[in-house]
């Protein structure tokens, strides 16, 4: 196969790079440099949910597998992109906007949900981030899809202390199948060609809850 076109689909990490309300914020700091050492080191210090990652199902479920647990073929398939930017703050992202890509929606398939919000990284209205609803989202995982992945924050409601969420039931249904969600996808509309082949594999944390990715959208000809 040749790869013709490469869309990169991942945040820039760094100490400024915007995390969920409580999470580690990420530190990059020297620890060796050219002029001391004669090369150059950093020390990283972030959380496992950092930047766009993959959460596995142990992150919702302490029974559940853990990241080095999956099978690597969770994180690699052809992606379908669906069209969620009409869902706004806080919207609710229900099969009606599947309707248009159902008969893509096959076993292996990872689904990305395109809402246009990682335009608002780094600013409050992140946290406001439309959600995939649970109802269609069972419908999904009763289509064979085990693989999520959303450009924003959170793929279920992010809760704050006027809106109190759902508790958190995509991220269920998706453990519960030993599914993988990933998060904090960007650049979604560079995704302008059929059948992208998508690459969402983490670093290989053990026994993790979840680790960043480089996320990317790969164009492919025989």
């Amino acid at each position: 196969m040749k790869t013709n076109k490469v869309v990169d689909l991942s945040l820039l990490v760094n100490a400024d790079t915007q995390v969920y309300p409580g999470d580690p914020v990420p530190r990059f700091d020297p620890h060796s440099t050219i002029d001391r050492d004669g090369f150059n080191l950093l020390s990283v210090s972030m959380g496992s949910q950092t930047g766009t990652h993959v959460d596995a199902p142990y992150h919702f479920d302490d029974a559940a597998k853990k990241l080095d647990e999956l099978p690597l073929d969770r994180f690699v398939g052809t992606g379908v992109l669906v069209d969620a930017r009409a869902a706004g703050a806080r919207g609710r992202i229900t099969w009606s906007y599947f309707k248009p890509v159902e008969a893509q929606l096959l076993p292996g398939a990872i689904v990305l949900l395109h809402t246009g919000w990682s335009a608002h990284c780094g600013s409050p209205t992140y946290f406001d981030n439309p959600f995939l609803d649970a109802d269609a989202c069972a419908k999904l995982i009763a289509l064979g899809i085990r693989t999520f992945g959303i450009d924003a924050i959170n793929i279920d409601e992010t809760p704050n202390s006027t809106h109190h969420g759902e508790g958190f039931p995509v991220h269920h249904l998706i453990a519960d199948v030993d599914g993988v969600i990933c998060e904090n996808l960007t650049n979604l509309a560079s995704v302008d060609f059929d059948e992208p082949f998508i690459s969402l594999l983490p670093i290989a944390f053990d026994a993790a809850d979840g680790a960043p990715v480089r996320a990317v959208a790969l164009q492919l000809t025989p």
